[in-house]
């Protein structure tokens, strides 16, 4: 048995790294990203290239497809097509030529689209960002992989929230950083719902389904917590957990639209960029991400760590020092 990680070196594909070799596990995992040049545990991998993996028997593979260009805003609108789209194709096709049988294809909520209507797994997609329309297409590249042969092929797509945890270098880590040195500020509102999972509880799914060789076909879980937490609900327990102070003010919408606007479009003018500030990054902090995840939670998929459990997780792996 190979466990071929493509986006080895990402967040996510690092922590499924480590998570799968400690398994007693009779095989090899393999990780391989287009990044893994500086280092010697990934092998570097152009997804955007047709695929040859040099190894004796890879039909009883399994393939992970984490690679993928996903920070938003950040990128060229062909970046994400390139890798998101290119990418899938040629995983597929290194699938189909090795009789690989099973997938296991980390998407987005991305492809539901901006909403504050709950939205669950049959919800119609309605994405309006590049990355979520690429990534909206790879799912359908990865199903029609599976209808080729649906009685021995295994497709299981995962829509994870904001995934944080130790090195994610995210959203998470930046509120944290924010709440710590004063600066966070409620964004027009407190109730802002916001899909969010803990990486350790992705890893362990995502290498639950590959081992789960009693079901064929294609399944589709949101990995989010049920019901999501509000952006205040995120950070008063992360202020209880690091001890810093909770954030108490609130900045009526078109105060913070139009400040956020003019530091990045003047900061544009003169030639400097401003970390964290564009406009449409902070319309994304007033917006909803209201994704359920009633059917993960009802399944044997369900999540092991509450969210204060997994924010205190994540403070214990960094010596209750800070959140890294």
């Amino acid at each position: 048995m190979n466990y071929l990680i493509f986006g080895g070196a990402g967040f996510i594909g690092s922590h499924l790294t480590k998570y799968i070799s400690a398994q007693q596990i009779n095989g090899n995992v393999l990780s391989y990203d287009i990044a893994a040049k500086a280092h010697n545990e990934f092998t570097y991998l152009d997804v955007r290239k047709p695929i040859s993996i040099d190894l004796p028997d890879l039909s009883g593979s399994v393939i992970y497809n984490l690679a993928a260009v996903h920070t938003t805003p950040g990128h060229a609108d062909k970046e994400y097509f390139e890798t998101n789209i290119l990418g899938a194709e040629n995983i597929c096709n290194f699938a189909r030529q090795n009789h690989i049988n099973t997938i296991i294809f980390t998407s987005s909520i991305a492809p539901y689209g901006p909403s504050e209507d709950l939205k669950s797994e049959t919800t119609m997609p309605m994405p309006n960002t590049p990355y979520g329309i690429s990534k909206l297409t790879a799912e359908y590249i990865h199903k029609v992989w599976q209808a080729e042969d649906p009685a021995n092929r295994k497709l299981f797509i995962v829509r994870p929230g904001v995934v944080f945890g130790k090195q994610e270098g995210g959203n998470f880590t930046r509120l944290y950083q924010s709440m710590k040195k004063g600066f966070f500020f409620y964004p027009g509102r407190k109730d802002t719902t916001k899909a969010a999972v803990y990486v350790k509880d992705v890893v362990r799914i995502l290498y639950e389904a590959s081992a789960n060789n009693t079901s064929k076909g294609v399944d589709t879980y949101n990995l989010t917590y049920y019901p999501a937490p509000t952006i205040q609900e995120i950070c008063e327990i992360m202020a209880e957990v690091t001890k810093v102070n909770k954030p108490q003010i609130l900045v009526p919408a078109p105060l913070l639209k139009l400040a956020a606007s003019t530091l990045y479009y003047t900061g544009s003018i003169i030639g400097k960029k401003i970390n964290g500030i564009h406009p449409d990054r902070v319309k994304k902090l007033m917006i909803s991400t209201n994704i359920s995840g009633k059917k993960l939670s009802e399944s044997q998929f369900h999540l092991k760590y509450s969210l204060r459990e997994a924010i205190d997780d994540w403070f214990n792996d960094c010596n209750k020092k800070e959140l890294i």
